[in-house]
């Protein structure tokens, strides 16, 4: 499929190509979006940028290479040009509470399409509220928390949903999404690492943002467009609400996702913004839609050291500075991660059930979707980044300008997802 003309010089351009997740984005474009590709990485090292390109280069030597932009993207007069000259602008730059406002502020006022990985729900939010107005003014279309958070989940709840509706023709009721399984890189781990960008997000997370305005736009449907008043789907008994753990059909036996508030934040809106677009008010889910996440536990003992870990972890990086201060000093450096040799050990697979919103149904009929990428979680938000973009620059995604979540992005979104290694199977089941 060819690239939709746009009458700019460059088709996407790539900020923060330097840092962990940047550079894996980089390669992503290289090796998998079309070799006529009008694109530029951008930053402020020239030297390091120029070993990006040669990187990009010895992957895929049929290919544009990529321009190289020097800009500082807290210098407006250096941004501005740049943003105004690109049809997509990808910018892996974070903490984006520091340094993501001024990106978002010029691609809304350009109309430029924006895409980020971000997983700030309350930046998102005062982000939302500061520029929506202006991006549906410009028709840019903005798409923050494009990457691990919170792509697997919207996506496969949009799924899910289609699946409902294509099979028993009822909106969606209740849906429940699992982190089910993050393959360990040796036998003496059980999850993955996260890079040094994102360990200096999360402490800098808790010094930017008043908890009042964390608590604000992490409750439920909080950046939906439509307001909602059904209660949770997902009753619990005292005892598993104090300990964190539960046991659920098809999905066993599970605890706290760290993911949940962040996910629960897109996906809700997602449910909202379906019911106002025009062009996709036939897959909204339906008035009675709610959602919930988890992580799957080995049994009850490995959910509830979870629950509880998180629990204290985010009881002391809130209201116990020192203890953020002494973290500083034993994570990666931003730009640092774990080695290739690492990630190519990694492996995720998420898990997830919808229920019908249906007054009859004998056999408990649901949807079941289960999606899975082999490599690590930083490669799978490279492939939802540079694939969300390449989806845009080729198909009319039926869009006017605004803030969006990935699963507005639709059905060709997934199938460029899948053709890239993230996989989708849905199907309906007997519960």
């Amino acid at each position: 499929m060819a690239i939709r003309k746009h009458g700019r010089q460059y088709d996407l351009v790539l900020l923060g190509a330097t840092g962990y997740t940047g550079q894996l984005t980089a390669e992503h474009i290289a090796t998998h979006l079309p070799t006529d590709l009008k694109w530029a990485v951008a930053g402020r090292s020239e030297s390091k940028l120029q070993n990006i390109v040669a990187e990009c280069e010895k992957l895929n030597s049929d290919r544009l290479p990529p321009s190289i932009e020097l800009v500082n993207v807290i210098d407006e007069a250096q941004l501005k040009p740049l943003v105004e000259k690109t049809c997509v602008v990808i910018t892996t730059v974070g903490p984006y509470c520091l340094y993501g406002e001024l990106i978002f502020k010029l691609c809304a006022e350009a109309g430029t399409h924006y895409l980020d990985c971000t997983g700030e729900a309350p930046w998102v939010a005062r982000m939302i509220n500061k520029y929506e107005d202006t991006a549906k003014k410009t028709g840019a279309i903005m798409l923050p928390q494009t990457g691990i958070e919170s792509a697997p989940a919207d996506l496969m709840t949009w799924s899910m949903a289609q699946q409902l509706r294509k099979d028993l023709d009822a909106p969606t009721k209740d849906v429940v999404v699992t982190i089910h399984k993050l393959k360990p890189l040796s036998k003496t781990e059980n999850s993955s690492k996260p890079s040094g960008g994102t360990l200096a997000t999360v402490l800098i997370h808790f010094e930017h943002f008043p908890l009042k305005e964390v608590m604000e736009a992490t409750k439920p449907y909080a950046m939906s467009p439509l307001p909602h008043t059904s209660e949770s789907g997902t009753r619990r008994s005292l005892l598993q609400t104090l300990l964190g753990v539960t046991s659920l059909p098809n999905l066993g036996t599970v605890t706290t996702s760290i993911a949940a508030k962040t996910d629960q934040a897109v996906v809700t809106r997602t449910w909202g913004l379906l019911h106002e677009i025009p062009s996709r008010k036939g897959e909204f889910y339906g008035p009675n839609f709610t959602w919930a996440e988890y992580f799957r536990a080995r049994n009850w003992l490995h959910g509830i050291a979870i629950h509880f870990s998180l629990a204290i972890g985010t009881l002391l990086l809130v209201f116990f500075p020192p203890f953020r201060s002494l973290v500083k000093k034993f994570v990666y450096q931003p730009g640092d991660g774990v080695s290739r040799e690492e990630m190519a050990r990694e492996e995720v697979e998420y898990r997830g059930t919808a229920t019908p919103d249906i007054a009859v149904n004998p056999t408990m009929k649901q949807a079941f979707c289960r999606a899975w990428f082999h490599g690590s979680l930083y490669v799978l938000t490279a492939v939802f980044l540079a694939q969300g973009a390449l989806t845009i620059l080729e198909e009319d995604v039926e869009l006017d300008g605004g803030s969006y979540t990935p699963a507005c992005l639709g059905q060709g979104y997934l199938d460029r997802l899948n053709g890239a290694g993230f996989k989708v199977d849905v199907k309906t089941i007997d519960g």
